[in-house]
């Protein structure tokens, strides 16, 4: 394609030398439409700009009377200006006022013009206002015109979007770029979080739009284009990257879009009309994203995020932006905000100054959710949409109670929730009261509230929650977040210096449960089609021995002269813990003919995660010193409930009959064979589930820190044998339709037990 004319570069040249000129902004905004008419021989150009209450207003005019500049308005979906923002596309019209949008604004003077050309002002595929120009004679304006009045529009877009703007705008009247939203979301984290956006991956800010030199911008764009194919080949051709799969399609997806001639062609396009490489992405991947963003289709919408990933990724080759900043100007009250991220992610982060996650994706139990909680950090997921519309530094509230982010929240909505903040850091002063207070129900039964860690950070909230040990240390965080295999010396010295912590208090040290969702970056196994339910856990530790003896090793030296506790997941069968137990003497047999002091107490457990251990109960309490139920994963496999799929994990109830009566065999075949029996999962931490474990049986259950102090105050005031006699009858009626969840809500209400 040819260059385009020489007008529309030489605007673009003006318009530079017009942004780094020291003009007032309504002075830079009447010169750019007065720059832009006499370029494009257009009688009228005119800028109007989207307000917070949805009002487009006109903010500059060259050509319509003067006086209507802040006072013309049209609301969105109005008139022709309406329809152009509403649709993020553009309207190129010979007789405007045939075009049944078309409303005439008196107090503008537009009567006598025919042709008509509005372009939206874009930014992230967000419509922020609307340039338009027009003409006396009937016209249609030519492609060229419309590509070079779109890039003008994005000069324009970042006066917006800088807050230049703001300076004029009428007061009490904010921008949309100001316009406070609330996003719905999965509550992922219970608690408030005040604080002011972090974008996990902050969006690259192209502060050079326009070139010099268009030849060797072309070059820059082609170099960068060739690197990241390589790129996705590589990853394409290498071994662990299996010949089917969802990983495999994204990448396919990624080298589709990256030798896509049209998606080429149009950053060529926007290149030669006067961008910088660099600016030519991010205007394309906005004018896509505004095409795109209303679609429903899942599958299209899906692949709407692989675009943007692949246009982020070709603007960090051409800018050399690495994926995330330093801790330089970090609030110190932060609320991340991403699409996704690992635990490690969330851990590289200044923790004392985390305040709340938004995710767009991921699940309640993936791992960040579960690092994050236990940091104390409330959590909200599926907040659909939520990156794009925040900016860094926004004000945020978040509120993991209801599932809510409020992005630059009203004054209003700020001092409800500053006052809701100020109740609940009561109640955590009253919990806080109750942590030396022995966990004895109103009836005399004891309860031991155990809580959940994985990484030194939690240890200091024993002594602050009150719990009575640790019933699940996750070892697996400390490779999660590693670099590297942690060597045995290094894991001794982690694993003793937990115990030490500890205090003397019980802790319950599960072995490594890495595969399936949990990724260990520098140990990858196979693709799997179902990695839920593959090589995981017990399965990959037995496989690779060397492995499992090496943290055995390391368990058995750091528990020198102390109790130690072990526990193993996903036991499928009696056999694996045979073996476990083969090899545990095998190390201990190592250790002392070396001079190694041991344990004074080992105690080897299992985690029943998986149904079929449900019939085998009784062989498997008689070959292990204790029993923890592992209730996330349980549910799944008994509900056949994928619980990293948010579509269907609100359709089932862990407080469902079918469930409630597998807890209860499991507390009966304990009581049968006289073995200790704790519940670590999610269903612990909730005071209503926490209250029915405790109706079925169980004695000791392990949460998050923070759920102790509720779950202490719930227990203090409960009636465990009222409550016992109650949910066994409900269990063993076979034809009451009254879901249990409301009969176990009935019974808190009655007895005013505050959930």
């Amino acid at each position: 394609m040819a260059d385009l004319p020489r007008g529309p570069r030489t605007l673009l040249r003006r318009l530079r030398e017009l942004m780094a000129e020291p003009l007032e902004p309504q002075e830079r905004l009447d010169q750019i439409v007065r720059h832009i008419a006499q370029n494009m021989v257009a009688e009228v150009c005119s800028v109007y700009v989207l307000r917070a209450d949805g009002v487009l207003e006109l903010y500059a005019t060259e050509g319509l009377k003067k006086d209507s500049v802040h006072h013309a308005q049209l609301k969105m979906g109005q008139g022709l200006v309406g329809t152009i923002a509403a649709s993020a596309q553009p309207l190129n019209l010979s007789d405007a006022q045939s075009h049944p949008a078309f409303r005439y604004l008196p107090e503008t003077g537009e009567e006598i013009y025919h042709s008509w050309l509005g372009v939206p002002i874009l930014r992230v595929g967000r419509a922020l206002g609307v340039l338009v120009v027009q003409n006396k004679e009937r016209r249609t304006y030519r492609e060229e015109e419309v590509e070079a009045l779109e890039t003008i529009a994005m000069v324009v877009a970042e006066m917006i979007a800088t807050g230049e703007l703001r300076k004029i705008a009428k007061p009490g009247m904010e921008l949309d770029t100001s316009r406070p939203v609330t996003v719905d979301g999965d509550s992922y984290g219970d608690g408030l979080g005040l604080g002011y956006v972090v974008l996990h991956e902050p969006r690259i800010v192209v502060t050079n739009l326009l070139n010099d030199d268009a030849e060797h911008e072309l070059k820059r764009l082609n170099e960068a284009l060739g690197s990241l194919r390589i790129s996705i080949d590589d990853l394409l051709s290498r071994r662990d990257v299996s010949m089917e799969g969802e990983h495999r399609e994204v990448l396919e997806t990624y080298r589709m879009f990256a030798h896509d001639r049209g998606w080429v062609r149009k950053l060529e396009e926007a290149i030669r009309n006067g961008l910088t490489a660099e600016a030519a992405v991010e205007k394309v991947q906005s004018d896509t994203k505004a095409r795109m963003i209303r679609l429903t289709d899942p599958y299209l919408r899906e692949r709407m995020h692989d675009f943007e990933d692949l246009a982020n990724r070709l603007l960090r080759q051409l800018t050399g932006y690495g994926p995330k900043g330093g801790d330089d100007g970090f609030p110190n009250d932060a609320i991340i905000v991403a699409r996704a991220m690992g635990a490690a992610e969330l851990l590289d982060y200044p923790r004392e100054n985390i305040r709340g996650l938004v995710l767009e994706e991921g699940a309640v139990t993936s791992h960040v959710v579960i690092v994050a909680r236990a940091m104390g950090v409330p959590v909200v997921g599926q907040a659909a949409g939520v990156v794009a519309l925040a900016e860094n530094g926004d004000p945020v509230i978040i509120d993991g109670d209801d599932g809510k982010v409020h992005l630059r929240p009203l004054p209003d909505l700020q001092n409800s929730y500053e006052e809701k903040a100020r109740f609940r850091a009561r109640r955590q002063e009253q919990f806080l009261a109750l942590r030396s207070v022995e966990p004895i129900s109103a009836d005399g039964v004891r309860v031991d509230l155990l809580m959940n860690a994985g990484l030194l950070v939690d240890l200091p909230q024993l002594d602050g929650s009150g719990a009575q040990g640790i019933g699940l240390f996750r070892t697996e965080l400390q490779f999660m977040i590693a670099s590297t295999m942690p060597k045995v010396d290094e894991q001794e010295a982690f694993y003793r210096n937990v115990l030490k912590n500890a205090a003397g208090r019980p802790v319950t040290f599960r072995t490594l449960d890495i595969g399936g969702d949990k990724v260990v970056p520098y140990f990858r196994g196979a693709e799997e089609e179902n990695p839920a339910l593959g090589w995981r856990a017990i399965r990959l530790a037995l496989d690779r021995s060397g492995l499992l003896r090496m943290q055995l090793r390391a368990l058995l030296r750091a528990a020198a002269g102390r109790e130690l506790k072990i526990m193993i997941p996903m036991v499928t069968a009696v056999w694996e813990i045979t073996e476990v137990r083969k090899l545990l003497q095998k190390e201990m047999e190592f250790l002392s003919s070396r001079g190694y002091e041991l344990p004074k107490s080992l105690k080897l457990g299992a985690m029943l995660e998986v149904p079929s251990l449900m019939w085998q109960l009784d062989e498997l309490m008689a070959a292990v010193d204790f029993v923890s139920v592992g209730s996330n994963d349980l549910f799944q496999f008994a509900m056949a409930v994928d619980r990293g799929n948010a579509r269907v994990a609100d359709r089932f109830d862990v407080l469902s009959r079918p469930f409630l009566r597998m807890l209860r065999d499991i507390v009966r075949a304990a009581e049968r064979n006289k073995l200790p029996l704790t519940l670590c999962g999610e269903m612990a931490g909730r005071p209503l589930s926490s209250m029915a474990l405790m109706g079925i049986g169980f004695r000791s259950i392990s949460m998050s820190p923070a759920s102790i102090g509720p779950i202490k105050a719930m227990l203090l005031g409960l009636d465990v044998g009222k409550l016992s006699a109650l949910i066994n009858s409900a269990l063993d009626d076979t034809t009451s339709k009254t879901p249990l969840r409301e009969t176990l809500q009935h019974f808190a209400e009655a007895n005013d037990i505050h959930l």
